[in-house]
């Protein structure tokens, strides 16, 4: 098969960083479309790297956390997800010099994924686990943000120690069975894309 990229890349010709501090890199460029017209404002954004992890204790239930979500104004159920901790300060990466399309530790300034896949799981939870998968990582939202998200699943997870929670961080955890979660996605009460992403991508590998 052909490979005609190059026929559909747009050009970035000039950008401007509207807020650029340790938390967020938001932008507003001007781009020139495959038909040589340029194309502006568009808006993108850099945050962190982040983990979803897919945890199942010992008899089968599904570790679950309910939070506050400010995107949508409610509290949702989802499974346990957090950052990757970066030792620079800041909360997201410069991909100038990753490969395009790929995520990048940056010669060990953002924390390994797996050891944040276990970390969240414990200060989230208070559960650990020694069986870990991952099942993929993919960018978050390839149309205005340049983070990606890695997927594990963690089985036979086990009580370990209380939460230990972020400031900002004001989380409930549930046991849910797998009927439960598939019902909660059907009736549009399991409200993460990538989190019910993940749950397809576990229900795939137990099949």
């Amino acid at each position: 098969m052909e490979d005609n990229r190059a026929d559909l890349t747009w050009e970035e010709v000039r950008t401007e960083h509207i807020i650029q501090d340790e938390w967020i890199d938001f932008r507003r460029s001007a781009y020139r479309l495959p038909d040589g017209n340029v194309f502006e404002p568009f808006y993108s954004f850099s945050r962190r790297d982040y983990v979803v992890i897919v945890a199942s204790d010992c008899d089968g239930n599904y570790l679950c956390v309910r939070q506050f979500r400010q995107g949508i104004r409610e509290v949702t159920t989802e499974f346990p997800a957090g950052g990757l901790e970066r030792s620079d300060g800041r909360e997201y990466a410069f991909r100038e010099a990753a490969m395009p399309g790929t995520a990048t530790s940056e010669n060990g300034i953002s924390e390994d994924a797996l050891a944040a896949a276990k970390r969240e799981l414990l200060e989230e939870t208070g559960y650990l686990s020694s069986e870990w998968t991952h099942l993929l990582t993919i960018p978050s939202n390839a149309t205005i943000s340049d983070n990606f998200v890695h997927v594990y699943m963690a089985k036979n997870c086990r009580m370990a120690a209380r939460q230990h929670l972020d400031d900002t961080e004001f989380l409930k955890v549930e046991l849910r069975t797998p009927q439960e979660i598939e019902e909660m996605i059907r009736a549009g009460r399991f409200q993460q894309a990538v989190h019910v992403m993940a749950w397809l991508l576990v229900q795939r590998r137990l099949a």
